[in-house]
């Protein structure tokens, strides 16, 4: 079974000021930001490595922006699997009464479109389990 991380999401209040950070200060290369400014894309991403991004959610998204609102950072993060171990994957939730909180949904990821379900870890983290085709 390969397994990647396919990519982090993000809350930010700023998105323009964390594109800046993560391009200017860390070295990532910014992608979508052109289509994001137009207003043609909800988010822009940065690029980590050929298999991985991040992504960066406005307020408008994830519904927050209030000052001294208490929120979470990171929205999710994305598991991806290959293909093949996909069955066996959705065999194994089902036995631990795992159930979708969204989905089987097609989803933009690192590597284009993919087939991706949403559940929360034991701990209410939210994942996002994914393949490509």
């Amino acid at each position: 079974m390969k397994v990647a991380i396919d990519h982090i999401v993000l809350n930010v209040r700023d998105v323009e000021r964390a594109l800046t950070f993560y391009t200017e200060v860390i070295g990532l290369s910014a992608e979508r930001v052109e289509k994001f400014r137009a207003g043609e894309l909800p988010f822009p991403s940065l690029r980590v490595s050929d298999d991985s991004i991040i992504d960066l959610l406005p307020p408008e998204i994830w519904g927050g922006g209030e000052p001294g609102e208490t929120r979470t950072n990171v929205n999710h993060f994305c598991l991806a699997f290959d293909a093949a171990s996909w069955p066996a994957l959705e065999q194994r939730l089902k036995g631990a009464a795992v159930e979708y909180e969204l989905g089987p949904v097609t989803l933009s990821g690192a590597r284009g479109d993919g087939t991706s379900v949403y559940i929360r870890d034991p701990e209410g983290n939210r994942v996002e389990l994914r393949h490509y085709e």
